[in-house]
């Protein structure tokens, strides 16, 4: 018949510091707790009345004190577990956050703007790589890299595929001729105006002049220079 499994002999300074944990009641429940089953088979109980008393299994009991015997008082912190395992490394990260900042049409997509919902369908049929990542996460991953959904005001840009190529024409010849180049506009005078838009992009505090940068007296009489350079530059 095998020997019912109890504590060795307790040392004066582990049984006082069982002792301590016991009538002070610890923070800690789960130290509470060994703390009784270990005191408990001090003081001659078997593991079923000790696994009555605590309210826990019999197995968990054993546990403890096996362990007891081997480590000591070390038994009784928990030994947590490190969770479910990074879905992502750093440099999946890093790739998220930069298809997140750069624009659908740069990466082949038909539309202006990345939701949630596109943007999640792009990471998972990317070659090469495999992004396992939910909504939600995807949600907290840009929120803690700092980028956010931001409203933007763009000019509005040429739809001509050839017009980078005309471009390079045109700042070419301006630079070997900047005498013998004019330039006209056959459509007349056109209002240019910023068209309204929507984007993910990195958080950042703009630059504005304060209501009182042009006050001419009081404190605010004096623009700092910054200030002063830009409204210049206005």
């Amino acid at each position: 018949m095998a020997e019912p499994v109890k504590v060795r002999r307790l040392t004066d300074q582990e049984g006082q510091q069982l002792q301590r944990i016991v009538r002070r009641g610890s923070t800690n429940t789960v130290r509470y707790r060994r703390a009784m089953m270990l005191l408990a088979s001090a003081g001659g109980n078997r593991v079923p009345v000790i696994a009555q008393l605590v309210q826990a299994d019999e197995d968990t009991v054993r546990d403890v004190i096996h362990r007891f015997n081997e480590i000591g008082l070390a038994c009784l912190d928990p030994r947590w577990a490190g969770g479910r395992p990074r879905q992502l490394s750093p440099d999946d990260e890093d790739f998220v956050v930069q298809t997140a900042t750069t624009r659908p049409a740069r990466l082949g997509q038909p539309f202006t703007c990345w939701s949630i919902r596109k943007l999640l369908a792009y990471l998972r049929k990317v070659h090469g790589r495999v992004i396992r990542i939910g909504r939600e996460a995807l949600r907290c991953l840009l929120a803690r890299r700092g980028v956010t959904f931001q409203r933007t005001k763009t000019w509005k840009e040429s739809t001509d595929p050839e017009y980078d190529a005309k471009i390079d024409r045109i700042e070419n010849v301006l630079d070997r001729f900047p005498d013998r180049t004019f330039a006209f506009d056959e459509f007349g005078p056109l209002g240019i105006r910023p068209t309204a838009g929507n984007c993910w992009a990195e958080q950042a505090r703009p630059d504005r002049l304060p209501a009182t940068y042009c006050r001419r007296t009081g404190e605010s009489a004096q623009p700092r220079t910054s200030e002063r350079a830009q409204f210049l530059r206005c």
